[in-house]
Order: structure tokens, then C-alpha cells, then sequence
């Protein structure tokens, strides 16, 4: 969740640290592969070993490429215990610092927590580092009052509030997107506070959804989806495509029978069922559904 934020706005990182760079808004984040040296090759590998012999960085924060060789910043969101977090985090930090040295001046290493409990407990090797100026460790829970922090650092500040109090925060954070940002952005934030909630409470129906949050699902993406494949001339094939995989997603594999019925829907149809599906509890409610409209 907090890389789709990343994502959406990577200077969001910045406004987690002390110091910035003067360009921090032309940094784009990415997520990058790099191999082990090709030295290793002459040594016996495990198959353990040849699994890793490619590390997956997830967030990297480059700086533009036409302002020279500029500062990298590694971030790593870690929200649950990792006890060779840092063990790993350095070991791929300084890999691929190593591998594209022409390209960097320095870099830099973000590790961001929900709070102290999780970090690694044995840092004592990594104290140098650690101690240093070019490790930052941020714990969502010391940052304040979620409602005075900038909104996008609000934002992932969300993912650490009690479920009790998560929905009050998400509608003022929802009021303050819509005084505070454009149009699109604001769109942006209906989907990430709508994302949050549902992997805070799981399986949400639309009333709950809509009582929570005071919004309508049809003003978020997967309605949105829907609505603009099934309504485009001649999409009627991406239209149930799409149907199905919600509907999959939800409540389980649907039968032949099930899928063979949503296929034969025209598209108008296909365009209420979009909405329809949004109400549903079970595969009970979809094939009621199905059997009115084929009645």
C-alpha cells in the first residue's frame, strides 16, 4: 500500500526526512532488479543461491537524468519483523550503489516502520550505518497527529490507526482531499483511503463501504473500470472478462454454468450488473440477479 502511495506522489518521501535535495520534486520512483557480481560464477552455487542471485529493490527514488550525477534513495516499508532486514537492505543498497556508480554521487536509505516494535532487534552490527547520516528510520506512529501532518504523509499514517478510529480519519482525510487538492488528486486519495479500509476490514459490502466513508463506490477505480470497458462499442468481451475476475476475486471460482450466463449478457446488461455486483454478499445474490434478468 505505502508504494502505490510512492507511486502517486514520490516526493512523499522526502517530506518523511530532515533534509531534502533541492530537486526532490523531479525524483522518480522505481523499482529495480540487479544482479549479483558475475564474479560469483566461478563458485559452486546453491540452488538457493542461484535464487537469489538477482535482488528485487522495491523502492527507489532516482533523481532526474538531465541535472548530472545526483543522490539515490533506497526505501524499504517494513510492517512486519524481519530479523536480517538490515542485513539485506544494505546488501542490495550497496549492490546496486556499486553497479551504477557513475550514474550517483551518494546514496541514501529510508527504512519505514509502523511503529518500534517491529524493527529488527540486533542492529548492533549495522550501528555505524545506523547512527550515521545516510540511514533514516521513520515510525509511522511517533509523526504526530495524523490530522496535522501533510495529507499524503496522513495518508500512510492511515495503515497504522486502530480500526476503531480509522474511519474518522479516513472522512476527514476525505474532506481535506477535496478542499486541499486537484480534481485527479483528490480522485487518487478516494482510491487509496478505500484500499486501506478494505484491507482493515476485509470484505466490505457497498452500504458498509459507503456508510463508512460517506462516499460512493462509483466514485472509485473498480467502479469506474467497469463502467468505462462496458460501455465502449464492441468491449463487450473485456466488459465480462472483467466481471468475472471481481466477482472472482470476492466471493470464489464461479461455475461454467455462472460464467456461461454472465457471457451471454448484452451490453447494457453487462453495465447493470457492473453496478449490481457491488451489493452482493454471495454467488447466492448473483445468480438471483441472473435469474430475473433472464426472466
Amino acid at each position: 500500500m505505502a508504494y502505490k502511495l510512492f507511486q502517486q506522489s514520490p516526493s512523499l518521501l522526502f517530506e518523511l526526512l530532515t533534509n531534502t535535495p533541492n530537486n526532490a520534486e523531479a525524483y522518480r520512483f522505481d523499482s529495480v532488479a540487479v544482479k549479483e557480481p558475475n564474479g560469483s560464477a566461478s563458485l559452486t552455487v546453491s540452488p538457493e543461491r542461484s535464487r537469489r542471485a538477482k535482488f528485487e529493490i522495491d523502492g527507489v527514488f532516482l533523481p532526474p537524468d538531465n541535472e548530472g550525477v545526483g543522490v539515490v534513495y533506497f526505501c524499504e516499508v517494513q510492517f512486519q519483523r524481519d530479523e536480517q532486514l538490515y542485513e539485506r537492505v544494505f546488501a542490495e543498497s550497496s549492490l546496486y550503489f556499486y553497479r551504477n556508480r557513475p550514474r550517483f554521487s551518494d546514496w541514501q536509505a529510508v527504512i519505514i516502520y509502523p511503529s518500534r516494535s517491529i524493527e529488527q532487534s540486533d542492529i548492533y552490527p549495522h550501528r555505524t550505518l545506523l547512527n550515521g547520516e545516510q540511514v533514516h528510520r521513520v515510525y509511522l506512529d511517533e509523526l504526530g497527529n495524523i490530522r496535522q501532518l501533510p495529507l499524503w504523509v496522513a495518508l500512510m499514517v492511515l495503515t497504522t490507526v486502530e480500526p476503531e478510529q480509522a474511519p474518522t480519519e479516513a472522512r476527514y482525510l476525505l474532506s481535506r482531499a477535496s478542499q486541499e487538492t486537484s480534481e485527479r488528486a483528490s480522485r487518487a486519495i478516494i482510491e487509496m483511503i478505500t484500499t486501506i479500509m478494505v484491507y482493515k476490514f476485509e470484505i466490505l459490502s457497498r452500504a458498509e463501504v459507503e456508510s463508512m466513508l460517506g462516499i460512493t463506490l462509483q466514485e472509485t477505480r473498480v467502479y469506474r473500470e467497469i463502467k468505462e470497458e462496458g460501455r465502449e462499442e464492441g468491449r463487450t468481451e473485456e466488459a465480462v472478462s472483467l466481471i468475472i475476475r471481481i466477482l472472482t476475486k470476492r466471493f470464489g471460482e464461479l461455475s461454467e454454468e455462472m460464467c456461461l450466463s454472465i457471457s451471454s449478457l448484452p451490453l447494457p446488461v453487462l453495465e447493470d450488473l457492473s453496478e449490481a455486483l457491488l451489493d452482493f454478499a454471495g454467488l447466492a445474490d448473483v445468480q438471483v440477479w441472473l435469474e430475473a434478468v433472464g426472466k
